[in-house]
């Protein structure tokens, strides 16, 4: 994690793959394939990548970042869980991206979701995505007070903490 140039190419060695051919070869492998399981696995894989700064603009040149906001329309649960979990780590200009392309209705969307972990990864995007001209859309009424109430819960630390983190960071009247 966190990698550099010379870090990649200690680790990718004189005949492996270098990093934006590898990443190209998951989405090709994602657009080719109707396994809903395989896609699960490549998408999720791509997920993995999406921590790593190193990786930001190879995801971007590849439109990764689109494909994580198509995956959250899919009816597929961890289709949507792991997009969103791509999308998580949305700093300046993978936000920007994702902001550009519609993607915020469907971030705000997983805060809805029945699983955990999708819920989880839209409040830590909906964290990094909340500045500049975005804010505004994201601190709609009904969404604050989405993110209250996991504020208030009682059932999920990581709820509880990630909503604080939100409010204390983008709401000034707590």
């Amino acid at each position: 994690m966190f990698t550099n140039d010379r870090r990649q190419a200690e680790r990718t060695g004189r005949h492996g793959t270098p990093r934006s051919q590898y990443l190209q070869e998951l989405v090709t492998q994602f657009q080719n394939t109707n396994n809903e399981e395989a896609k699960e696995k490549i998408v999720a894989h791509l997920a993995n990548f999406a921590y790593d700064p190193y990786n930001y603009a190879f995801l971007r040149q590849l439109n990764v970042l689109e494909l994580f906001l198509d995956c959250i329309t899919e009816p597929n649960e961890k289709l949507v869980e792991f997009g969103i979990g791509g999308i998580c780590n949305a700093y300046p200009a993978n936000a920007a991206v994702v902001c550009q392309c519609g993607g915020l209705p469907l971030v705000i969307q997983c805060l809805s979701s029945p699983a955990r972990n999708t819920v989880n990864y839209a409040l830590g995007a909906l964290y990094y995505l909340c500045y500049g001209s975005f804010k505004e859309e994201i601190l709609k009424p009904e969404v604050v007070e989405l993110i209250e109430k996991y504020a208030a819960t009682d059932t999920s630390v990581s709820f509880r903490n990630l909503a604080n983190a939100f409010l204390d960071a983008h709401v000034k009247q707590r």
